[in-house]
């Protein structure tokens, strides 16, 4: 005697919810590339320009006033720290960083002979994962040293 066949739970269905489930972990793991791959452009655009302007800042903050009445001196240029900030703010104006990167931040220290310039600029995400910010800072930090050739 054959059975009659059950009417109670089909597994009809069950493959839908598997390939809705993978879809959206795979547009989660896009978002996550495609994110990742901003910050990193972003923030090799901020190195190259901390890079230029604590060359700046050194070249400038070296050769002020000081160089013109004194002369050269013969071991150690002396860095003036209000000379580099205004050079490195004056090529952050002058390169368009300001309207490259809205929101851009940057100081400067001076140690010794080194200046260093640290920058942050908010990077708008292009794409969103739930639960992620939507809007992050990146950073990047160059630093330039003076010394006398000679």
């Amino acid at each position: 005697m054959r059975r009659p066949p059950e009417r109670g739970r089909s597994e009809r269905g069950q493959a839908t919810v598997l390939i809705v489930g993978f879809a959206v972990v795979l547009a989660m793991v896009v978002a996550l590339v495609v994110d990742s791959t901003a910050a990193y452009l972003q923030r090799q655009g901020l190195d190259t320009l901390a890079d230029g302007a604590a060359l700046r800042g050194a070249d400038l903050g070296a050769t002020g006033a000081d160089v013109y009445e004194g002369g050269v001196p013969q071991d150690v240029l002396a860095l003036t720290p209000a000379q580099a900030r205004r050079a490195v703010g004056a090529y952050l104006e002058q390169s368009g960083a300001f309207a490259r990167y809205p929101g851009l931040t940057y100081a400067v220290r001076v140690e010794q002979d080194r200046v260093v310039v640290s920058l942050h600029a908010p990077l708008d995400l292009p794409l969103t994962i739930p639960g992620s910010p939507e809007r992050t800072t990146v950073g990047a930090d160059g630093s330039a040293v003076v010394g006398v050739d000679g």
